[in-house]
């Protein structure tokens, strides 16, 4: 008999032991899963109500099971406590508030309950090991891995890590990249996420950081840091262009990444499916990256458009479907590289916009200034593109245009501020006939033109500016870069998205119009309409 207890906490202990080594977890864990699936049968032997405990010695094998009772006056609970009586008999010194060990005898397992017990381990291992694949890869996220596909489930690919499995969704995938069970592949661990069902890995073989590290690992002075991959943009499988710079004035960044023949780009071309790497000087200078950018197309003229945060690019006729690419591919790929919005336009096209321009400026000059177009279009020729402009521009600026003096540009100055005051009573105007409270007008920042938009997009009191986020407010347009001469979809941006209104901006008229909240709060805390109450 003694011998098969030995056998069998021998066997114990040896269970443990694999488990913990396949399963690549702690031992503790599984032999603390192991006393709990103890305890668990002995609960169900002896009554689910009592408090029981299981030691298994991780050495021996040897096994200790007791109850825990809490020594009492009078007795309540029969399977928690016991009276001092009773637990004299267990602990001699034992006095009403000690809580006493109880021994019990060792269980047989039936086998409905080596059926739980088995259950039990099985998900507090299955657990452990879930943590500790999370704890491994948490911190991994950005790093190239290899592993061997698996399986492909609904297009997307299972991949073997070796201590885990990571998942290569279909749009992270290279399109028309063909993958069977058993390659081996590589790829970025874009994210690891922990969810019930266990940690989640995601990976990646599109993201343009997978082909930074590709060239991380190709290029060893990228890898050292002398040569720095400043941006990166992709369309996977098709192309790509990164913009590099190098810390090192002796070492040109494209010839090192290119390499001797090309070996190390190719060797990331060859990894990425034949996909066509356009390798950039970065520059500091947002025009002359653009002009880079945009290779292999040649670029007359670069107009940046700081507010919009736009970039409008001129070229030569004959470079218009270079420089756009086939299916808006180059110019869409400069612009993810320079994050910024791109305008192709020919040099016809630029004249174009350039006298319609010129033309509604003319004659927004002769209507609003009562000057005939010969003087107008001096205004509009020596840069004034505003009213506002020749208002408040220093006197001397207007004086020294060819053919004026400082009495017509005091004149024009006074009739511009004129024209200003009647386009604000206008706006004024339309303001009042659309609703829009006289409130909204002591907002700072807001003028009668902004109250006219806000009122048309039903904004009128208060109350309805400050429920407004202040992205809502002010938020700029997004918009993608013009593909040839289809047009650009805009996102809406904010309700004042037009009038280039700041982030601060935008805080301080949404806090001011939320301020009579706080002072009807106060109001109310100091019991303001008390009398009101009083006399009802």
């Amino acid at each position: 008999m003694a011998t098969a207890i030995s056998a069998n906490k021998a066997e114990l202990i040896a269970i443990a032991n694999a488990v913990a080594s396949e399963k690549m977890i702690d031992k503790a864990i599984v032999i603390e899963a192991m006393e709990d699936a103890i305890q668990r049968a002995a609960r169900a032997r002896y009554g689910a109500e009592n408090d029981i405990r299981a030691k298994l010695d991780p050495n021996t094998g040897d096994l200790r099971l007791w109850r825990v009772v809490e020594v009492v006056e009078a007795v309540d609970d029969y399977f928690k406590q016991v009276d001092v009586k009773g637990a004299q008999k267990l602990q001699k010194d034992a006095v009403v508030g000690d809580y006493i060990v109880d021994p019990l005898p060792p269980i047989e397992f039936g086998r409905i309950a080596a059926q739980a017990a088995k259950q039990v381990i099985f998900q507090k291992v299955r657990d452990a090991e879930r943590e500790r694949q999370y704890e491994e890869f948490k911190d991994r996220s950005g790093e190239i891995i290899t592993g061997v596909v698996k399986r492909v489930e609904f297009g997307h690919v299972v991949v073997d890590l070796g201590r885990a499995e990571g998942v290569i969704r279909r749009d992270q995938q290279i399109p028309r990249e063909v993958v069977r069970v058993g390659d081996r592949v590589r790829s970025l661990i874009l994210n690891v996420r922990r969810e019930n069902r266990g940690p989640q890995i995601f990976l990646s073989r599109a993201h343009p950081d997978f082909m930074k590290k590709l060239f991380a690992q190709e290029v060893p002075e990228i890898y050292d840091g002398i040569i720095e991959i400043k941006a990166a943009a992709r369309d996977p499988g098709s192309r790509a262009k990164i913009g590099v710079i190098s810390h090192d004035s002796s070492i040109d960044p494209v010839g090192a990444c290119v390499g001797m023949k090309g070996s190390r780009v190719q060797a990331v071309v060859q990894e990425m499916q034949g996909e066509k790497i356009d390798i950039i000087p970065w520059s500091e200078d947002t025009a002359t990256f653009v002009v880079n950018a945009l290779q292999p197309a040649n670029v007359s003229r670069v107009v940046i458009d700081e507010e919009e945060d736009r970039i409008e690019v001129v070229v030569p006729d004959d470079q218009l479907s270079l420089a756009i690419g086939r299916r808006g591919q180059n110019v869409r790929l400069a612009s993810q590289l320079t994050a910024k919005a791109i305008d192709i336009m020919t040099e016809a096209d630029a004249s174009e916009k350039r006298q319609k321009e010129f033309v509604e400026r003319s004659e927004m000059f002769q209507n609003e200034l009562d000057v005939d177009e010969t003087l107008a279009q001096l205004l509009v020729a020596e840069g004034f593109g505003a009213l506002e402009e020749v208002a408040y521009v220093e006197l001397d600026e207007l004086a020294t245009i060819e053919g004026f003096d400082e009495e017509l540009g005091g004149e024009l100055q006074n009739r511009a501020i004129e024209a200003l005051e009647r386009r604000e009573e206008a706006n004024r105007q339309e303001r009042r006939d659309l609703g829009v409270e006289d409130a909204l007008a002591d907002m700072p920042y807001l003028t009668e033109a902004m109250l006219v938009t806000l009122g048309k997009a039903g904004i009128r009191t208060l109350d309805d500016l400050a429920d407004l986020a202040t992205d809502e407010l002010v938020q700029k347009k997004r918009a993608e870069p013009r593909r040839g001469r289809e047009g650009r979809a805009e996102d809406k941006g904010g309700v004042l998205a037009e009038y280039g209104l700041s982030e601060e901006q935008g805080n301080e008229i949404i806090m001011a119009a939320r301020a009579h909240w706080f002072e009807d709060e106060g109001a109310e805390a100091n019991g303001e309409d008390a009398p009101a109450d009083a006399s009802q």
